[in-house]
């Protein structure tokens, strides 16, 4: 393997690499082996206070530059990653499992089209005049300071780029702390960073676990926190941000429903089904797991579903003919086969899969339970693994209902050939990122986030600048000052 994946420390701090020998052993396993292929040590409490005055020292000078100098930066960095997409496509695929054929075309170019939109808001981040008679306000946007990034495992390389652009963009320093299990491509990011010409300590990576992730977050120095993650992690992390009352984004889990209507065209709906269940071997938060078919076409969905399913290439994910690679670790493969077991014993009708794959590795046959109860665990519960429930039903308003009957609200998704209907429905459902004849389409033009349990506040678009800034209104008063004494 031509790819050096071991990093040349653990750390990326104040522009250089860092390591910190005392801190835990974590080990960077390929997915689809079970290998290990890199070591990192966590960040001990020195280091995340090295990484946090970095910042805040670099965050002052970096947010006195105008915007359209942080703007090419980002765009510079936008490029460099382009230029290198192959070589950051193949650690992604040692660090996650995914298929090389998936991280080619969604993840580090999605990360350079985070920088690039964003490094070409970034001079446009203006305040606005308003006048009052004689008298008149002005406001000012400015950055908040230092922000903590924490990343999921399942997009390493995107998360990272997608929390770092409009933080940098706005003027802030950020520290970005990735999962544990995927802790390699994030470095990479940092020294691409650096060589497009951003300053030492504007950017910051620092690898540990929930104890590292407990001092970043609690040190008052920090302004505010970005997590992507799951639903406990991200009440913690949210908890202890009160404590400060910092600013926060929490990008978490959901239990999407993908609802097929009758006059859905029934090739389409399979292959969004497939999108919203397998891409990625499940591993996808706003993921439509959930998939509730009308009777009168269930049989023929589940055919062709089947019939496509039997195609997939189950492999070596760095081979371009793969199109299933194995899950991220262990432990969530794990995870994935218990729920199949509870959805085998709950009663769900197995159609496909239902089993590891006998292979080297952490790989679960893509998995498809008809008959689904929405009160079955596997209904109710994110299993984030190749599993896909699916649900009958017959009433429009039956199955709006249904589909809100959840404390999730990342993602919605809707087949049907009636536009009309279909925007009633969406309109109807509870969900933050929502699709009409697609799934899980996520361009850096468009707000991604949820509600209820999936998350608070908006990464992407133009929605995000209002995440990493902070407006000041300023009263000029032209004319005498009148008081009552």
């Amino acid at each position: 393997m031509a790819l050096a994946v071991q990093p040349i420390a653990s750390h990326f701090i104040d522009g250089a690499y860092v390591e910190d020998a005392a801190g835990a052993e974590i080990a960077c396993v390929f997915p689809a082996t079970g290998e290990r292929i890199a070591t990192v040590h966590a960040g001990m409490a020195e280091t995340v206070d090295k990484a946090i005055s970095a910042a805040v020292h670099a965050q002052k000078d970096w947010a006195r530059i105008p915007g359209r100098e942080r703007g090419r930066i980002l765009i510079r960095a936008a490029q460099i990653i382009r230029d290198r997409n192959d070589d950051l496509s193949l650690l992604e695929t040692m660090d996650t499992g995914k298929p090389l054929q998936e991280t080619l075309v969604a993840d580090a170019s999605s990360g350079a089209d985070a920088l690039e939109y964003f490094g070409g808001l970034a001079g446009s981040l203006t305040g606005e005049h308003i006048q009052l008679g004689e008298d008149w306000v002005y406001t000012r946007r400015e950055p908040l300071g230092v922000c903590v990034g924490i990343g999921a495992w399942n997009y390493p390389t995107q998360i990272a780029c997608w929390k770092a652009a409009p933080a940098l963009a706005c003027g802030n320093a950020m520290i970005f702390k990735p999962s544990e299990i995927t802790p390699l491509c994030a470095l990479k990011i940092a020294e691409i960073l650096k060589e497009a010409g951003l300053p030492d300590g504007v950017f910051n990576v620092v690898q540990g676990m929930g104890e590292t992730g407990v001092r970043l977050v609690s040190d008052p120095r920090v302004a505010k926190v970005s997590l992507t993650g799951s639903v406990p992690t991200g009440k913690r992390v949210y908890a202890a941000a009160a404590e400060g009352m910092k600013h926060v984004t929490m990008e978490l889990g959901g239990k999407s429903p993908l609802i097929i209507f009758d006059d859905a065209d029934i090739e389409d709906s399979v292959g969004g089904a497939i999108l919203a269940n397998f891409y990625s071997s499940g591993q996808v938060c706003s993921n439509g797991t959930r998939v509730f078919v009308h009777r009168a076409i269930k049989k023929r969905f589940l055919s062709r579903l089947i019939e496509r399913l039997a195609n997939a290439v189950i492999g070596d994910p760095r081979d371009m003919a793969t199109n299933f690679g194995p899950m991220a670790s262990q432990a969530q493969m794990d995870i994935a086969l218990a729920y199949i077991d509870k959805g085998i014993a709950e009663g769900g009708r197995l159609v496909a899969g239902g089993k590891r794959i006998d292979r080297d590795g952490f790989f679960v046959a893509p998995t498809v339970f008809a008959d689904v109860e929405d009160g079955m665990v596997i209904a109710r519960e994110e299993i984030f693994g190749p599993v896909m429930a699916v649900l009958d039903f017959e009433d429009e308003d039956e199955v709006v209902a249904r589909a809100n009957a959840t404390e999730y609200g990342l993602s919605a998704g809707v087949f049907t050939r009636d536009l009309t209907r279909a925007h009633r429905v969406i309109a109807a459902l509870a969900a933050g990122s929502c699709f009409i004849n697609s799934y899980n389409d996520a361009p850096v033009e468009a707000p991604f986030g949820g509600v209820k349990l999936s998350g608070v506040g908006r990464e992407n678009a133009k929605a995000a600048i209002e995440h990493y800034s902070q407006l000041k209104s300023v009263y000029v008063r032209m004319g005498a000052v009148e008081a009552p004494c």
